[in-house]
């Protein structure tokens, strides 16, 4: 399959809206796809950080069982939240693809996965390692409301979210 998920659909985001309509919302941001994968879904597990990636590390080694990684760095382009390397480890972890709300590294790196990468941009800076951050909490990005375990329906138009 073109998206490199085995068993799964091909979908389009607009598609989806059309037919579920009012029971999603719509994420109003500039998301750019950076993965080798057009679209991916999966229940959201979230993470809340800024410029501080720590916590991410933690969470991609565990595994995602189909899962989509939502992440809020809050907008920030000021340093990267997710390279290469931790997409990799994503994808052996079985995680369908992550959603960041900032800069992810290693752009040629990242297209070449079989594996769905929305950021707002890119950037070469590494950020924080701390650990600073909260998991597996209600988000509000982008206008919309993201609660842990809800759908969420990405490709390269944007990303649709469970009410």
């Amino acid at each position: 399959m073109k998206n490199g998920y085995k068993n799964m659909a091909v979908f389009r985001t607009s598609d989806v809206y059309d037919e579920q309509g009012e029971a999603l919302e719509s994420l109003a941001l500039s998301f750019h796809s950076f993965g080798g994968v057009d679209c991916f879904q999966g229940a959201a597990y979230t993470v809340d950080v800024y410029q501080d990636n720590g916590l991410l590390k933690e969470v991609m080694r565990r595994p995602g069982e189909g899962s989509v990684l939502v992440v809020d760095g809050h907008g920030s382009l000021g340093c990267t939240l997710l390279g290469g390397n931790m997409a990799a480890t994503l994808l052996e972890n079985n995680w369908a693809g992550v959603v960041i709300n900032g800069a992810i590294r290693d752009r040629g790196e990242l297209s070449q996965l079989p594996f769905g990468v929305l950021a707002l941009g890119s950037n070469p800076k590494r950020s924080l390692k701390e650990g600073a951050g909260r998991e597996n909490v209600e988000l509000h990005m982008g206008g919309a409301l993201i609660r842990p375990g809800a759908m969420i329906y990405a490709d390269f138009d944007g990303v649709l979210v469970e009410r």
